[in-house]
């Protein structure tokens, strides 16, 4: 008599159903993005620490109507504006994008390198910067898709680590929920540009394009049903949701521990991530400087991959090349020499003099000038139903999608006014 298979626990089954949604979300919290929250606590306290309960239904929102576009159509986002939208618009949507990411590749590689540096001062921080483009490129073209998506989830756990440093410095309650739920507004340059800064940084556009395209990849894998049912959207929407819940938490944890330990402690002229590394030594401790930069790598090995794969997808369905992270790099020289190039571009930024903090100015201003137009496209074809059609978006859908467009338009204006005019 064969005995029973013991039941899989909770977690472990939980942890498989995580699919695209958690990575994507992870990569939101990228070392440049650490860069903006670092600048945000250490400049303003707490006062910006409300933004991350703001962010997070708009972020979920896009992101939900990026997956199911993607699971629908079985295209990425470029491929559906190819075929739904006039050829102008796509290609003027690549040349502002392209720049952009291959800049935020720069500034992570460069933070990357900097913080490697602050942990093993012997080793030049150019070195790490190179190593870490030669080892992400290797992974990415050796590496099958289901070992490149399970890595990166599991690289996630590193995040964690943002989650603990708070604790070891004390904190006061009543002023930390006094700042979460009541927000905090001046309207001067330095907070304005702050306050874009993390709105472009958490509503980005490349963002838009993985979590399509990669929704794909997950349907060749057998991970979800050829044919689209409500089960499986309903699956999505709680993979975006815990993601993106994932990326407000981190973003939260990272402010309020800039906010609390550098801001309090003195220290508001924070630019790059191994500047808020360093200040958090003295005041904070070996221990969270320590977690504070392996948490930089590890959301460096996270995010890069999906910004130069993003920017992959971008170009071979525009193009009509082969594409995906399942093929051999024979199968799709393209896809992968494309990911090559954006990597290399992006480690060269920081030979030329364009310093990390000019890469995330200009990175901010064209995900800014792109994020809205984007976002009208996504909203038209998630609420057309000869493209969507019986998933077409809810009210609700559309009520955060709408809030996040007018968001996002703002922030352009007021970049464009507070960094030329102001």
């Amino acid at each position: 008599m064969s005995k029973p298979k013991p039941k899989t626990g909770t977690f472990k089954r939980l942890w498989k159903a995580l699919g695209p949604g958690l990575v994507t979300g992870a990569s939101d919290d990228d070392p440049s993005g650490i860069a903006t929250y670092s600048q945000a606590g250490a400049t303003f306290g707490l006062a910006t620490l409300w933004t991350a309960i703001v962010a997070f239904p708009l972020m979920a929102a896009i992101q939900q109507m990026c997956a199911r576009i993607g699971l629908v159509t079985t295209q990425g986002l470029t491929g559906t504006l190819k075929k739904h939208y006039p050829r102008p618009v796509l290609y003027a949507m690549l040349l502002l994008s392209a720049p952009a990411i291959v800049m935020n590749i720069g500034a992570d590689i460069a933070g990357m390198g900097a913080v490697g540096n602050l942990l093993f001062p012997a080793v030049d921080a150019g070195f790490f910067s190179v190593f870490f483009t030669l080892l992400l490129l290797g992974l990415m073209v050796y590496l099958p898709y289901q070992k490149i998506a399970a890595t990166l989830k599991y690289l996630c756990v590193v995040m964690l680590v943002y989650l603990i440093v708070p604790f070891m410095y004390q904190q006061h309650p009543a002023e930390i929920l006094k700042a979460t739920f009541i927000p905090t507004l001046r309207f001067d340059k330095e907070f304005m540009v702050i306050l874009v800064g993390i709105l472009g940084t958490t509503i980005s556009p490349y963002l838009f394009f993985w979590q399509a395209s990669v929704e794909v990849e997950e349907m060749k894998h057998g991970k979800k049903h050829l044919v689209v049912n409500k089960k499986i959207i309903q699956a999505m929407k709680g993979d975006v949701d815990l993601g993106m819940g994932f990326s407000g938490l981190v973003m939260y944890f990272i402010i309020l521990t800039t906010g609390t330990v550098l801001y309090k402690g003195g220290v508001h002229n924070i630019e790059t991530v191994e500047q808020a590394a360093l200040a958090l030594k003295p005041l904070a401790g070996d221990l969270a400087y320590g977690l504070f930069a392996v948490g930089v790598i590890g959301t460096g090995l996270i995010a890069i991959p999906v910004l130069s794969g993003s920017l992959s997808y971008i170009f071979t369905e525009t193009f009509g090349w082969e594409q995906g992270l399942d093929k051999k790099f024979h199968e799709a020289r393209g896809f992968y020499v494309i990911i090559a190039l954006s990597l290399l571009l992006g480690l060269s930024l920081n030979y030329i003099g364009l310093s990390p903090i000019q890469s995330l100015l200009y990175t901010a201003v064209l995900y800014g000038l792109t994020a809205p137009v984007l976002i009208a496209m996504i909203l038209h074809i998630s609420n057309n139903r000869a493209i969507m059609g019986e998933y077409t978006n809810s009210p609700l859908m559309n009520v955060l999608g709408l809030a996040a467009l007018l968001l996002m338009s703002a922030a352009v204006v007021l970049l464009l006014y507070f960094q030329f005019w102001a």
